[in-house]
């Protein structure tokens, strides 16, 4: 099932709550999440794949347009649809936005109200009547993605919904993102929390080197931005930032992989990267994972041929 919603409404914290481990990046910007991801739920009723999607919102740039790409990408296929709303902010009326794409799915739709932690109690009650005059949702779930409350009462009504099936995936699987692109989504999340002004949404990483050693993991990746001046923000005063920004993730990546890791970041400017389709594409980890495959494809004919078989 897909999970879609505005920018900031809490799709992935919902998401490495349910999955019982970190598997998107979280912050306080909006439109982090770029690219569609996949968590997987084990309950003794059954599996959830939920997917994560990037924010709703009007594209205005290659980027955006990528990012609304990976969101109907998500739709398609799916069994249940999530609908996502921060409670907290004002809707005198029901979101028209995402309401159209409920509107155009033809399975069962469940609404969730994230963040009625921070409502006061009696907004809710409207709240719900306004998005039930406007929608035939199978249920309306208030819930707090952040602390938990209302999201066991979530995964049973969409249960109630799912229908009867095999696992799609082994029950160990939490995720299909690989390792080296969740590496390159923690190195961004913590950039973009030490970052302020128009780096955050400038930056993109892409992992150059993901090597395994027998005591030691090393990754060597590269922080893409658009112009020389957030090279210098990203870089710091002799360094400062992109070192803290690098011992940051360094620390959060060895608790995640449950090894000793070296961490080599490097800056490059890509001038207006993000109105570049073509390079939007190059970023996208969906389109390394393919060159990566396609990569070792070429490799193995040669690999056989020299071990003589």
């Amino acid at each position: 099932m897909a999970i879609i919603g505005r920018p900031n409404a809490g799709k992935s914290t919902l998401v490495n709550r349910l999955v019982g481990q970190k598997i998107a990046i979280v912050t306080s910007k909006p439109q982090t999440t770029r690219n569609r991801i996949q968590g997987i739920v084990n309950r003794p009723e059954g599996q959830i794949v939920f997917i994560d999607t990037p924010g709703v919102h009007e594209a205005d740039s290659a980027l955006g347009r990528q990012m609304m790409h990976e969101v109907a990408a998500a739709l398609e296929g799916i069994d249940v649809l999530l609908l996502m709303v921060d409670a907290s902010r004002d809707y005198p009326h029901a979101d028209a936005l995402l309401l159209q794409k409920a509107e155009r799915f033809p399975g069962k739709t469940i609404l969730a109200l994230n963040k009625v932690d921070r409502l006061p109690k009696p907004k809710l009650l409207p709240m719900i009547a306004a998005f039930q005059k406007a929608f035939d949702f199978a249920a309306i779930v208030p819930i707090s993605a952040l602390k938990g409350a209302g999201c066991d009462d979530l995964v049973k009504a969409i249960f109630h919904e799912l229908p009867s099936g095999e696992a799609y995936f082994p029950e160990e699987q939490i995720t299909d993102q690989p390792e080296r692109f969740l590496a390159a989504e923690i190195v961004r999340e913590k950039a973009i929390q030490l970052m302020y002004h128009e780096v955050p949404y400038a930056l993109a990483v892409k992992v150059e080197k993901f090597e395994e050693l027998p005591k030691l993991l090393r990754i060597e990746a590269t922080m893409n931005v658009e112009r020389d001046s957030q090279k210098k923000i990203l870089i710091g005063h002799k360094g400062e930032m992109l070192k803290k920004i690098g011992t940051e993730a360094r620390k959060e990546l060895e608790k995640l992989f449950d090894t000793k890791i070296y961490l080599g970041l490097f800056v490059k400017v890509v001038p207006d990267w993000r109105e570049n389709p073509l390079k939007v594409r190059e970023l996208d980890w969906h389109f390394q994972l393919e060159g990566l495959s396609e990569e070792i494809a070429r490799k193995s004919p040669s690999e056989k041929d020299s071990s003589g078989e």
